[in-house]
């Protein structure tokens, strides 16, 4: 009894607030604490029209102390405001330092990650901003004692409280439809940075379509597909292509960077499009729609699960596909053909805590293609240039732009340094991409060999204070979608294929993108099919036997 009398008096001691009360506190303060970007932004968005400006806060602020009020009910306020706490500031803090908007492809991304990956981006600043910004005011809300109404009390309150703060919501936005509905259209991200609403109705979304995506079957495609024109070859063809990671077009000495950072490439006589968009602005998109049938306009992640792909077609083919891993994964390419994730491997000459140099697929290629027996593709997967420990991406040897950013954490960096890193992996990536067209040569006895190097997407290095990737593709910066593409086609393999390589090289630089790329393979590997479009081939109009051609359409 004496301890239940000294806890009762412990309890009575600690601060009590009304539900509603502890509402509004928590609204006013994730509005003003953890929603810099977002008020930053949309500030910038009304530019001087600071009455609209203010007409906007008040609605905005209406409306989530709307939401939050809903929540309003025993034993459901404490968890939900502190969930609420929680995501914003960890919503906050990629928002603020990368610039990044937390939508459902940013959490797929997310949910995709390694724990290596993740572990890059949970730095000491990172815990000290959730310590600050998420913990102790989680902490002091657990702590408070709320008073609660009586049940019918309390609805009647909070149902008051909620429709007053709609009709605010409501009453601001028509009062002032014509500017919000104007700033709206020209500026379609301005509440994605809306923190936690944003996040948490984006995990929301991500987890429904996840869970229906997991009961999706993909149709067939290309069942006709068949090789054709093999008379004149006497040799396997075999195509390798490199999957790129985070390359920008912007720092592709090929494309006209002023530092060079592709000597090795410069030397392969490749065949570069300086103009090449990509399908997305993150892997998990871009990946799978860059081997979709489908283009950019019309991809959609579920018909990308619900539709065979290139691999696909190309087995129908009977060219035999294999997948080699040193990133993520491959977002379900690879379902129906040969897969290996090569970081599980842990081969101490590579890999490190989880993560592998890029040189792991190089000591892998050698060996496939010395097994190579028939008409075969090979698909490297790269980390490439996957920050932000940019650092860890490359060997010290390819440590030649200096002082190079060595932490996770870009705070810790200048700009300079940061840039220094990046271009050091895209030096390294151009080492790879080069080696893979060395060994091809190298076998130039046995196989008649192609190379094509495509990255997934690009990468902001802090242009307009932006960082990463992963940015909605409607506001991305070009730098997120401008990617490097190339392909080198063996002599052989020219001649007898009909490629005019110089009459590529003069059409390079046309507009090219990732819906290029399905049918490009296609047309490189003379795969016959329906689904084949020769005007999305970046072969077809330098054909010189044009017979091949037609046959192909």
């Amino acid at each position: 009894m004496k301890d239940s009398a000294i806890t009762a008096r412990r309890i009575k001691r600690r601060p009590a607030i009304g539900s509603v009360t502890l509402c509004l506190a928590t609204t006013l303060y994730l509005l003003s604490v953890t929603n810099h970007s977002f008020w930053s932004t949309a500030y910038g968005y009304f530019a001087t029209d600071y009455l609209s400006f203010l007409l906007f806060v008040i609605g905005i602020s209406a409306a989530s102390m709307a939401i939050v009020t809903a929540f309003s009910a025993k034993y459901l306020t404490k968890p939900f405001l502190i969930l609420f706490v929680l995501a914003a500031a960890a919503g906050s803090w990629f928002t603020d330092q990368f610039g990044v908007i937390v939508d459902k492809e940013m959490i797929r991304n997310a949910a995709v990650s390694t724990g290596a990956e993740a572990g890059h981006l949970i730095t000491p600043r990172f815990a000290l901003h959730m310590l600050l910004i998420g913990v102790l005011p989680s902490m002091f809300i657990a702590w408070v004692r709320i008073r609660h109404r009586p049940v019918l009390s309390k609805l009647a309150h909070n149902t008051i409280v909620i429709v007053a703060c709609l009709t605010v919501f409501v009453a601001v936005g028509l009062g002032n439809y014509r500017t919000f509905a104007g700033v709206g259209r020209a500026h379609r991200d301005i509440l994605e940075r809306l923190n936690p609403f944003v996040p948490i109705t984006s995990t929301i979304r991500f987890a429904v379509s996840s869970e229906q995506d997991a009961r999706v079957v993909a149709e067939p495609l290309g069942t006709d597909a068949h090789r054709v024109n093999t008379a004149d070859l006497h040799k396997p063809r075999v195509t390798i292509i490199v999957a790129g990671e985070t390359a920008r077009a912007d720092s592709f000495s090929l494309g006209g960077y002023s530092r060079k950072t592709n000597p090795e490439l410069e030397k392969q006589n490749v065949v570069y499009f300086p103009n090449t968009t990509s399908c997305g602005t993150a892997t998990a998109i871009s990946i799978p729609c860059m081997f979709s049938v489908y283009p950019r306009s019309a991809y959609t992640h579920r018909k990308g699960l619900a539709t065979e792909n290139l691999l696909d077609v190309l087995s129908h083919a009977k060219v035999e596909v294999s997948w080699l891993d040193n990133d993520t994964g491959s977002y379900h390419v690879t379902d129906r053909v040969a897969y290996s994730s090569l970081p599980q491997s842990a081969d101490p000459r590579f890999c490190k805590d989880g993560e592998c140099l890029d040189d792991i697929l190089l000591d892998k290629v050698d060996d496939w293609l010395d097994h190579v027996k028939g008409d075969s593709v090979l698909v490297l997967h790269q980390l490439g240039s996957h920050g932000p420990a940019y650092f860890a991406r490359y060997p010290d040897e390819y440590r030649r732009f200096v002082p190079d950013c060595r932490a996770n954490d870009f705070g810790s960096c200048t700009p300079e340094e940061i840039t220094n890193a990046y271009d050091n992996t895209i030096l390294y990536t151009d080492h790879i991409v080069s080696t893979v067209i060395d060994k091809l040569k190298q076998h130039a006895d046995r196989i008649a060999g192609s190379a094509v190097y495509v990255s997934d997407h690009g990468e902001s290095l802090g242009e307009n204070g932006i960082y990463l990737h992963g940015a909605p593709y409607i506001v991305a910066p070009p730098q997120q979608t401008h990617v490097p593409f190339l392909v080198w086609v063996s002599d052989d393999l020219a001649k007898s294929a009909g490629f005019d390589m110089g009459c590529m090289a003069q059409q390079a630089g046309g507009e090219r993108s990732h819906d290029n790329f399905f049918h490009s393979v296609l047309g490189l590997m003379d795969v016959a099919t329906k689904v084949y479009d020769p005007h999305l081939d970046v072969f077809a109009a330098c054909r010189r036997q044009t017979d091949k051609v037609a046959s192909i359409r």
